[in-house]
């Protein structure tokens, strides 16, 4: 199969996801503000626990979810970014700068807005990276809306620069919110990545022992109080891009064609539905314009069209790049607009940030992610509508 065949189905499957996600969201909210709200809690606080001799793990479904279920959804993430690294888009320097420099600018700025609300707030201000993340399956599913004018080019940065927008969110993750440390499971963890180095080293090609390293990594990086979903991350760089006995066979890239439909149209939709139940019930004006909300909800809106925008202005006007073949400026908007829509990840670091904290709080930062990421996708669809002419064929960057 070919390279252009790979992207074009990539592209097909996150856009399709995409659609998926939002329904999924609006179910959640439906089941929300309704009779149903009793069956949708118990469902989320259901106890699940799994105990092998004297290790219990033991986790309402919602934790499963946000623990379990997301730990392979950043395995996923770590492959595409070993595979385009290597031998992809951003193998190529300079499909590297202004993706790169977009995603500083749109992780910086909307995290120095919301600061901007809550910065006298101790508690509020945890939330400060909630607006810094891009929710790459929602922003293709808006652009698979505007059919065959959106070029390929477009598509390829907005990827390239949500994946920059992943690895800033896993350190975000790994630096900023990490619980109290088990010594202990930290050297489980770190014993295991000197044997998944040697099976990488050997070109261990069986998928079952990755996984079984990969599964024991995960129990004690959710028992040393690092996020357990960073485990899927380590492990996915010592998956071999290229296999010694069979030069056409990649352990790697078949890891990630098996994963992207179960990711996209399984984990992702289940933790959208299992997060985005917004209740308004009782909702007033307090919660609707406390600082958290509308931080987070300027900071997608605003500063990811600002940080985006402004920074690959700069780069390009310092010919530190040039906007890629089948661009305009007015496009290059559109899409730094569209990468408001922080959905996924946002929801994620929101959980990180304040639901699994135990703090009694009067807001609720979803509502600020919905209206965010609600307004920078019709501002973003919008625009690229009105620049992009139907039938656009320059596919490539310049």
């Amino acid at each position: 199969m070919s390279d252009k065949s790979n992207i074009s189905d990539f592209f097909k499957l996150e856009s399709a996801g995409g659609i998926l996600l939002m329904l999924a969201a609006l179910l959640a909210m439906l089941c929300a503000n309704t009779p149903l709200n009793t069956y949708y809690e118990l469902f989320l606080s259901t106890p699940v626990a799994v105990q092998v001799s004297t290790l219990v793990i033991a986790k309402p479904l919602l934790l499963w979810i946000n623990d379990g279920l997301m730990a392979v959804f950043f395995f996923l993430v770590g492959l595409e970014l070993k595979r385009e690294l290597i031998e992809g888009e951003l193998s190529d320097k300079r499909n590297i700068i202004l993706p790169g420099v977009g995603a500083i600018g749109g992780m910086v700025a909307p995290a120095l807005i919301y600061l901007y609300f809550n910065y006298d707030d101790p508690v509020a201000i945890e939330g400060w990276a909630i607006p810094a993340a891009t929710d790459i399956a929602f922003a293709l599913g808006v652009l698979t809306l505007l059919g065959s004018r959106v070029p390929t080019s477009i598509k390829i940065f907005l990827t390239s620069l949500a994946i920059f927008d992943d690895i800033g969110a896993i350190l975000i993750i790994a630096f900023f919110y990490t619980a109290k440390i088990s010594v202990t499971s930290l050297i489980v963890v770190s014993l295991c990545i000197p044997v998944l180095a040697l099976f990488n080293y050997r070109n261990v090609e069986s998928k079952s022992l990755y996984i079984l390293v990969g599964i024991i990594m995960w129990v004690a990086t959710l028992k040393s109080g690092v996020h357990a979903t960073l485990s899927g991350v380590v492990l996915a760089m010592f998956i071999p891009i290229k296999s010694k006995n069979n030069p056409d066979y990649s352990p790697l890239k078949s890891m990630e064609h098996d994963l992207h439909s179960v990711v996209a149209f399984f984990i992702l939709p289940v933790f959208a539905f299992a997060n985005a139940g917004i209740s308004f019930t009782g909702m007033g004006m307090e919660q609707l314009f406390h600082g958290v909300p509308l931080g987070i909800a300027a900071g997608l809106f605003i500063g990811k069209q600002l940080g985006i925008f402004g920074l690959c202005w700069l780069a390009i006007k310092l010919r530190l790049s040039q906007l890629p073949q089948g661009m305009s400026w007015s496009s290059l908007y559109g899409t730094a607009a569209l990468c408001g829509i922080g959905f996924t990840m946002s929801l994620f670091v929101g959980g990180l940030a304040f639901e699994e904290t135990g703090v009694n709080i009067i807001f609720d930062e979803r509502l600020g992610i919905v209206l965010g990421s609600l307004l920078s996708g019709i501002v973003g669809f919008i625009v690229l509508r009105a620049c992009l002419k139907p039938q656009t064929e320059t596919n490539e960057y310049g």
